[in-house]
């Protein structure tokens, strides 16, 4: 089992959007659908891939903008969001678009999870961490086997994701951090929601926000 990410900055942002796969296998992951997918989209089809879940790691509008877009060009295929924020999806001020200046709402997720759960793709499988604080219903996908967590905005190469937002809670965060992220392998590769990849080691070595204890 051989684990393939493929990270695509996309809009305003740039948002890291990722395409997740295995070594002769056509199911993919699609992690997190920011404005204009049309890129992320194409390299599916030119792959040859066929996707089974949008996984959103949190539904801010950065991570969401291009969902119905990426809905429309893959019918069929269920987005997945923490149960926290099912609601933030057609709520521009929950997600955050209406502060912006453009209001995005797109429809509801088709599935939830509560963090805790297992999903499968392939021959790997993937645990979902609950890691709140930039935002309630964050989470993290982690392959033990392929040593890959995929973050959202929690955490950043030597920094963390914003909690000045109406519902985020710096409290929560750290503890997502420290409690959750740090207690991965330090070999651990952190691929975040914006910026270049890390490895929990290194974040627990240099970040200023959050030392390991």
């Amino acid at each position: 089992m051989s684990v393939h990410v493929e990270c695509f900055p996309l809009g305003p942002f740039s948002t890291n959007c990722y395409v997740v796969s295995e070594t002769g296998s056509a199911a993919c992951w699609i992690v997190d659908a920011s404005f204009t997918p049309g890129l992320l989209a194409d390299y599916v089809r030119e792959a040859g891939l066929r996707p089974e879940l949008i996984v959103l790691t949190h539904a801010h509008l950065d991570h969401i903008a291009g969902l119905d877009e990426l809905r429309e060009a893959f019918p069929g295929v269920p987005a997945v969001i923490h149960e926290a924020e099912k609601n933030f999806l057609e709520d521009a001020a929950l997600n955050l678009s209406a502060g912006y200046g453009f209001p995005v709402s797109v429809r509801a997720a088709e599935r939830t999870v509560k963090g805790g759960e297992t999903l499968t793709l392939g021959e790997s499988s993937w645990r979902v961490l609950h890691t709140p604080g930039h935002s309630p219903g964050g989470i993290t996908l982690y392959c033990a086997e392929a040593g890959i967590a995929l973050v959202g905005d929690t955490l950043f190469h030597e920094s963390v994701g914003r909690f000045d937002f109406p519902t985020a809670s710096e409290r929560d965060l750290k503890r997502s951090i420290r409690e959750v992220l740090y207690r991965l392998p330090d070999e651990t590769r952190v691929l975040p929601g914006h910026g270049a990849e890390t490895t929990i080691g290194h974040e627990k070595r240099e970040n200023p926000f959050v030392r390991s204890r």
